[in-house]
C-alpha cells in the first residue's frame, strides 16, 4: 500500500505540471512567438531526457522518429502554446481533457478498435461537458483557440496511433527524447523564417520557458512513464484528471478567471466523461494505453506502447 501511495504521488507530478502549463504559457510567455516558443520548450526537454537516455535510433526508427517528431512535438506543441494564448486557462485545460476521449474515436475510426458501451458513454459525456465550458451564452470564448485545441488533439491522436503501431521493442523515453529533440529542431528554422528573430528573454520568460521545458515537459513526462511501469493504466488515466482540475484551480485563483455555475457542470461533465471512458480492467493494457494522454506511455527497455498535453 505505501509503495502504491508513492507512485501514485510521483505519477501525479505529471498531470498537475501539465495544467500549470497553460497559464505559465499564458501569463508568461510571448503570445506573438508559438513556434519559438514550441522549440524552446522541446529542445531542453529533448536533451534533458537523451541524458538520461543515451541511445540513439536504430532502422526505421530514423525516419519514424522524424514523423513522429514532427506530429507528437512540432505541430502539437505550436498548437498547444496557441490554445494556452488564447483561451483562458480553465477552458483550455478542460478542452484538452477530453484528449483521451478523442483518441478513442479516432482510433475506432483509422484502426476499427472499437471501444465499448461505456467507452461511447463517457465519450458523449465528455464531449457535452465541453460544450457546457465553451456555450456560455456571454462573451465566449476565442474561436482560434478552441479550433487550436481542437487541432491539437486530432494531431495527437494521429501521431500517437502511428505510435502504438510503430513502437515494439523500442524504449519509450529514448523514442520521446529524439522525439521532442527532432521536433524542436525542425520548428527552428520555420520560426526563423516566419518569426524572425527570438524573442527577447528577460528574466521571468526565461525561468518560464524553464519550467515549460524542463518541469512540464521532462519531469512530466518521466514521472509519467515511472507511474505506467508500476500502477495499473485505468489508475494513471485517473490520476491525469488532476490536468483539468490544476488548471481550473490556477484559472481562477491566479489569473482570476471567473468560473460559472455552468463552466463548473461543465468541468465535472468532462471528469465523469474521461472515468467512464478510462479501461476498465488492467488485462486490456495494451490497447488502452492508446486512450492515454500525449506522449504518456511506460518506459521499459524491451516495451514500448504510445508515447502531451500538452
Amino acid at each position: 500500500m505505501e509503495a502504491n501511495v508513492r507512485w501514485v504521488l510521483v505519477t501525479a507530478v505529471a498531470p498537475v505540471a501539465w495544467g500549470t502549463n497553460y497559464f505559465v504559457t499564458h501569463e508568461f510567455l510571448p503570445a506573438d512567438r508559438p513556434l519559438y516558443g514550441a522549440a524552446l520548450r522541446a529542445i531542453p526537454a529533448g536533451l534533458a531526457l537523451l541524458c538520461l537516455c543515451r541511445q540513439r535510433p536504430r532502422g526505421a526508427w530514423w525516419w519514424r522518429t522524424a514523423v513522429l517528431g514532427l506530429l507528437n512535438v512540432s505541430v502539437f506543441f505550436v498548437l498547444v502554446y496557441a490554445t494556452s494564448q488564447l483561451l483562458p486557462t480553465s477552458i483550455a485545460s478542460t478542452v484538452m481533457a477530453v484528449s483521451p476521449l478523442a483518441m478513442m474515436f479516432l482510433a475506432w475510426a483509422l484502426v476499427s478498435e472499437r471501444p465499448g458501451l461505456l467507452h461511447l458513454a463517457g465519450g458523449v459525456v465528455g464531449l457535452g461537458g465541453v460544450c457546457f465550458m465553451l456555450l456560455t451564452g456571454v462573451e465566449g470564448p476565442s474561436v482560434p483557440g478552441v479550433l487550436a485545441a481542437v487541432a491539437a488533439m486530432l494531431v495527437s491522436s494521429f501521431g500517437h496511433i502511428l505510435t502504438v503501431r510503430w513502437s515494439a521493442g523500442v524504449n519509450v523515453l529514448t523514442s520521446t527524447a529524439w522525439q521532442l529533440t527532432a521536433g524542436g529542431l525542425f520548428l527552428l528554422p520555420v520560426a526563423v523564417a516566419a518569426e524572425g528573430t527570438p524573442p527577447a528573454l528577460s528574466g521571468p520568460t526565461t525561468l518560464a520557458f524553464g519550467y515549460v521545458s524542463l518541469i512540464a515537459t521532462a519531469l512530466a513526462f518521466t514521472a509519467w512513464f515511472t507511474g505506467l511501469r508500476h500502477l495499473p493504466a485505468a489508475t494513471v488515466g485517473l490520476i491525469g484528471l488532476l490536468n483539468p482540475v490544476t488548471g481550473v484551480l490556477l484559472g481562477t485563483v491566479a489569473a482570476e478567471e471567473v468560473l460559472t455555475a455552468q463552466q463548473m457542470g461543465g468541468l465535472v461533465l468532462v471528469v465523469v466523461g474521461v472515468v467512464l471512458g478510462r479501461p476498465a480492467k488492467a488485462g486490456r493494457r495494451a490497447k488502452d494505453q492508446a486512450l492515454l494522454p500525449p506522449a504518456s506511455r511506460p518506459c521499459a527497455n524491451s516495451e514500448s506502447t504510445v508515447g502531451n498535453p500538452p
